[in-house]
């Protein structure tokens, strides 16, 4: 996670905090002039802007907070956590539950976002190796490239491309996406690629031209969707490889 990133979340999460309060104080001078169920509904649109711009915590931090200051400032008896009618009770509850809704639908959404810009991002990468690889462009050029996009892609902390296999062999991100060490399958999507180093075979039509050697960030999870198109990237790298080496 980026710094930026975890700023983010913890701007999101402090603000999840403090703006139901605000709001809460700012009606409550107000409160014998409506009904609570309208200030309710000032609180659900409190939580589905922060649980849009922030994440599902701070979107069920943002909840919570809404029910808590809802009940302080908003209901009778006033400035206690204390709600002795019915009808406060139900809009406390109806709000617990719509917020909760709200973040998680926005989670949902947030999430299906992401993965169709980074499907379009890793297309795109793709892509351009391939069209490097169609053209004159030398295979040094197309290996770098290819390097820098599965650094990306499986965000490593470096990649180098090796022309000669190494005995024994390293933990290795098959055509299928599973990585195999020592025997076994890793569970990469929890615990990340296993180090120091990994390795993906560059092979085209049976025949191995080299592999790319994978330093991983220590238990940074990658999902199988990201390790079958690194495996895309290195098997249009090893097509082009061979096919200079059929030409010479």
């Amino acid at each position: 996670m980026s710094r930026w990133d975890r700023f983010h979340n913890r701007l999101a999460i402090t603000v999840a905090f403090v703006a139901p309060l605000v709001v809460a104080v700012v009606l409550a001078p107000l409160r014998g002039y409506f009904a609570n169920s309208a200030a309710a509904l000032t609180m659900v649109a409190v939580i589905e802007l922060v649980a849009v711009v922030g994440n599902r915590s701070a979107g069920v931090i943002a909840t919570l907070s809404a029910v808590v200051w809802f009940d302080y400032f908003l209901t009778t008896p006033y400035l206690r956590l204390t709600i002795n009618r019915r009808p406060d009770i139900e809009t406390a509850i109806s709000l617990l539950v719509v917020g909760l809704f709200i973040t998680e639908l926005a989670a949902r959404n947030r999430h299906h976002w992401r993965a169709s810009n980074n499907a379009l991002e890793y297309a795109s990468m793709i892509h351009e190796v391939a069209d490097l690889a169609c053209g004159e462009t030398p295979n040094s050029r197309i290996i770098e490239r290819a390097t820098e996009s599965l650094v990306t892609i499986l965000n490593l902390r470096s990649c180098r491309f090796d022309v000669v296999m190494a005995e024994p062999p390293l933990a290795r991100i098959e055509a299928s996406g599973e990585v195999v060490h020592v025997g076994m399958h890793w569970p990469v999507s929890d615990i990340g690629i296993p180090g120091p180093e990994a390795e993906i075979v560059a092979r085209w039509r049976g025949r191995v031209v080299g592999r790319f050697v994978l330093t991983p960030t220590p238990g940074e999870p990658i999902s199988s969707e990201r390790r079958v198109v690194a495996v895309s990237l290195v098997n249009v790298v090893a097509a082009s490889v061979m096919g200079d080496q059929h030409a010479s």
